[in-house]
């Protein structure tokens, strides 16, 4: 009786290992696939965030309404069938106070940066900037703040200001 108990109790060692190992290995699979789900998801956020405009920075210089913005911009341009072709910087009531058309694609530099001005602001006047695709519209990804305090990426959302869309000015053509 002794020794059928001890099989008895190996062969449930053993299932007990054996289920053990399996559930380990379950996890350890599901654990994978998250980990490697969730770096898929960061890919597809790279790919899908680098097939939209953005603006990157926005550095501010000059004199109280009379400022200078430089504004860094990353963009999927391919040539003038899609570029950015402007940034303007817009109160948040959606009144556009100043826009930098953009002569040409930045295919082969980016991201760039380009300045505009004067922007008749206040140091604290709290502003957006924003910009614009070809033939897409207007970018997801902004910036907010003053030329006092300095600005920080927002998201814009499409129902802001869609009007300036159309407002002049408007770039003729693009250049190359």
């Amino acid at each position: 009786m002794r020794r059928a108990r001890s099989h008895r109790q190996r062969v449930l060692r053993f299932g007990i290992r054996i289920a053990w190992l399996a559930a380990a290995s379950w996890l350890s699979a599901c654990t994978g696939s998250a980990a490697q789900s969730q770096g898929e998801l960061a890919q597809n956020e790279a790919e899908s965030d680098s097939a939209q405009a953005r603006v990157i920075s926005v550095d501010v210089s000059g004199e109280e309404r009379a400022f200078t913005f430089a504004v860094e911009i990353a963009s999927p341009d391919t040539g003038c069938d899609r570029y950015a072709d402007w940034w303007e910087v817009v109160t948040p009531n959606g009144d556009l106070l100043y826009r930098r058309i953009l002569l040409h694609s930045h295919v082969d530099e980016q991201p760039f940066t380009r300045s505009g001005g004067p922007v008749r602001v206040a140091s604290a006047d709290d502003v957006f900037v924003r910009v614009h695709m070809h033939p897409d519209g207007y970018a997801p990804s902004g910036a907010q703040g003053s030329a006092g305090a300095g600005f920080s990426p927002v998201d814009v959302p499409p129902s802001f200001a869609p009007q300036l869309e159309t407002a002049p000015p408007l770039p003729d053509d693009c250049a190359f």
